[in-house]
């Protein structure tokens, strides 16, 4: 285990683009970009404190999630889309190949959350609810399937997509124990890597709740994704957590940390 960049204040998003780790810094508002030896550059200052999160659309433009806002924003910061209708506060985001971006939220943080697509047209809709504080989603290579961490329901949970972007077919695609996945990511062979802030480590598991690999460190696990030559190089965004009531506590103690795994 390498710690790449430290003083961090809770980074959270990890994402692989470009060949550079991506991430949003929550508690500074800034999306990073970080090369593997650890030069950082800040890509866009969004005004906001946490949830926020990014992914990219088919045609390379970024998007940001600013949570407590509910919207979707640009690069420049311009909204891309108004989700406040669905609901009033957002955490993840995904993008499928078609450029439809799936977003997790909540009416109530101690409620079960919501699921919305925006279409590449504009539109924003409900597409799934009853999610147990939903964190983390990957969508598989062919579009096929998205996978969503239920962090209050300790599982996995997988859907099946629609051209349009409507989700069916809800199942449990993992029970994790006692685990509360939060960030997750796809591997090659079709395995998900969680990340678990409580059990500060990260956890490689098969459909059906199979755990084939565990990587341990000394922080809380709040994010992860697979990078470097050949995309062995999982990428984990850790640090101190100290309860939502003082999330950032008494300064940064977040870090980008990678080993390499199998």
């Amino acid at each position: 285990m390498k710690t790449v960049l430290d003083g961090l204040l809770l980074p959270e998003s990890a994402r692989w683009h470009d060949g550079r780790l991506w991430l949003a810094n929550w508690g500074t508002g800034q999306v990073l970009a970080v090369t593997p030896d650890g030069e950082s550059e800040v890509i866009a200052n969004v005004p906001t404190t946490m949830p926020f999160s990014i992914d990219w659309l088919p045609d390379g433009r970024l998007l940001i999630i600013s949570g407590p806002e509910a919207r979707l924003l640009n690069a420049d910061l311009s909204t891309y889309a108004d989700l406040s209708p669905v609901a009033a506060l957002w955490n993840e985001l995904v993008v499928d190949s078609r450029g439809n971006a799936f977003v997790n939220g909540f009416h109530d943080l101690q409620a079960p959350g919501v699921i919305a697509v925006v279409t590449p047209d504009g539109e924003v809709r409900q597409v799934a609810d009853g999610i147990l504080f939903g964190n983390g989603m990957a969508i598989t290579p062919d579009d096929s399937t998205l996978i969503v961490a239920e962090s209050y329901g300790n599982r996995l949970t997988a859907f099946d997509i629609a051209e349009d972007g409507s989700l069916s077919g809800k199942r449990v695609w993992a029970e994790l124990g006692g685990d509360h996945p939060d960030g997750i990511c796809l591997d090659a062979e079709g395995a998900v890597w969680y990340a678990d802030v409580a059990g500060k480590y990260c956890v490689r598991v098969r459909e059906g709740g199979e755990v084939l690999q565990k990587v341990e460190t000394d922080r809380g696990c709040f994010a992860c994704t697979l990078g470097g030559e050949g995309g062995r190089s999982l990428y984990i965004l850790a640090a101190e957590w100290r309860g939502w009531e003082n999330p950032f506590g008494d300064g940064p103690t977040g870090q980008v940390q990678v080993v390499e795994v199998a």
